[in-house]
């Protein structure tokens, strides 16, 4: 489990910071997820095939191989034990041969550790184990967490993507630049069309953007309009949080972003600040259907005020 790092800084970026900081949190904790033991699995392709995990902290897939299970993302560290006992009931391996992190919260790689000690294969964006190897912050967790433990650190990178056959199936991973982090991976398995796009979308919340490490509002843009034209409409999309969507959905979703985009680029010329974005309410039409969208806005606009004027 990653350690808590306490701090006692006083500068003035530091309470900007810290105020921001509870802003997100407030409205982000309804949405965030939860230390829990019940993990239920829901098969995606047949028998021996991909299998969705839920409960853990994130969504988690998994499947079956002959020396150890894949699994995609690993919940929360205080969920490890329950989650790995589920995939290995359900999978019928007795370990996970190879883990992929879609990126490096602490919801995505909870059990890097164990899978680590167990002589597995850890997948990630090389920025990811950058992160996981240094104390952190990030606009997604109070406090300051401490590094992973070497053997929970992973140990295959990536900058671009790779691609690897696993039981029989064709399994590529890409890169999706500051998209949710500057870490982002996506996993497609093109023959069972299912797509694990991690943080980067959601049918029922607005995923923030950890624009104090690299993600801004025009990485998602780009995104989204990569994994639109990877997708088919019926293509099954796993999200980080939340229920399954469709390739549909990422094409909307893309066009929502993308509309976004524009407007904020009308307030920025009008010099309008993050508050002002927020109290506009752009998004105001998807409330009912993602919930209250401030975090999000006053994120958004805060990483394109990084991007075009930076401190």
């Amino acid at each position: 489990m990653r350690p808590q790092v306490t701090e006692n800084r006083f500068s003035r970026r530091h309470f900007l910071g810290a105020g921001l900081g509870c802003l997100l949190m407030g409205r982000y904790a309804a949405g965030a997820p939860q230390t829990s033991s019940q993990i239920t699995a829901t098969a995606l392709d047949g028998p021996g095939g991909l299998f969705l995990f839920q409960g853990a902290g994130c969504n988690v897939v998994a499947m079956h191989g002959e020396d150890g299970a894949l699994m995609i993302d690993g919940g929360l560290a205080a969920n490890a034990d329950a989650l790995l006992r589920t995939v290995k009931e359900r999978t019928g391996n007795s370990r996970v041969h190879t883990l992929i992190n879609t990126h490096w919260h602490p919801e995505q790689t909870g059990a890097n550790e164990a899978v680590g000690r167990d002589g597995g294969i850890i997948i990630a964006h090389e920025k990811t184990r950058m992160y996981l190897s240094n104390t952190v912050t990030s606009v997604t967790f109070q406090g300051r967490l401490g590094p992973l433990p070497q053997v929970a650190r992973p140990n295959k990178t990536t900058y671009e993507g790779g691609s690897l056959k696993f039981a029989g199936q064709q399994v590529d991973y890409a890169y999706l630049p500051s998209a949710h982090t500057d870490g982002d991976l996506y996993v497609h398995f093109p023959e069972m069309n299912v797509l694990v796009a991690g943080g980067v979308v959601s049918a029922e919340q607005w995923p923030i953007l950890d624009y104090r490490n690299g993600a801004w509002i025009g990485g998602r843009v780009r995104a989204l309009e990569r994994l639109a034209k990877l997708v088919r409409p019926d293509t099954r999309v796993v999200p980080a949080q939340g229920r399954l969507m469709t390739g549909s959905d990422i094409v909307r979703h893309r066009d929502i972003y993308q509309k976004l985009v524009v407007e904020m680029f009308g307030y920025m010329n009008m010099g309008l600040g993050p508050e002002d974005v927020v109290e506009r309410n752009p998004l105001k039409e998807y409330v009912a259907e993602f919930g209250d969208s401030s975090a999000f806005l006053y994120g958004a606009y805060r990483s394109m005020l990084i991007a075009y004027v930076p401190d």
